[in-house]
């Protein structure tokens, strides 16, 4: 059994028992997280909402907040002496998958 769900601008496939590294909420360690957009859930046949499935939700529990490896922009035009160097730190809320419930 899979499900299809959506978190900020990304969506994800989660089974029970993954680990998921989403983009950082503010929520308690330890605490249980209920998401309720969720667009498809598969146990023996496929079900897809338009766009999400009424009373679907995905129970998700909080393990730790962090920071990624940072990234590196680089942009260089060349023979135009213009180069560009930035980066950032994504910071994430990693989660265990506890429950799956559809509708």
């Amino acid at each position: 059994m899979y499900a299809i769900i959506k978190h900020g601008s990304k969506q994800y496939r989660v089974s029970v028992g993954d680990e998921l590294k989403l983009d950082r909420f503010e929520a308690e360690k330890k605490s249980n997280v209920e998401l309720s957009e969720v667009l498809a859930i598969n146990d023996k046949e496929l079900k897809v909402g338009s766009p999400f499935i009424a009373g679907a939700k995905v129970i998700l529990e909080v393990i730790t907040h962090g920071k990624d490896k940072k990234v590196v922009i680089y942009k260089k035009r060349r023979r135009k002496d213009s180069k560009l160097k930035r980066g950032f730190r994504r910071q994430f809320t990693r989660v265990l998958v506890k429950d799956i419930q559809g509708a």
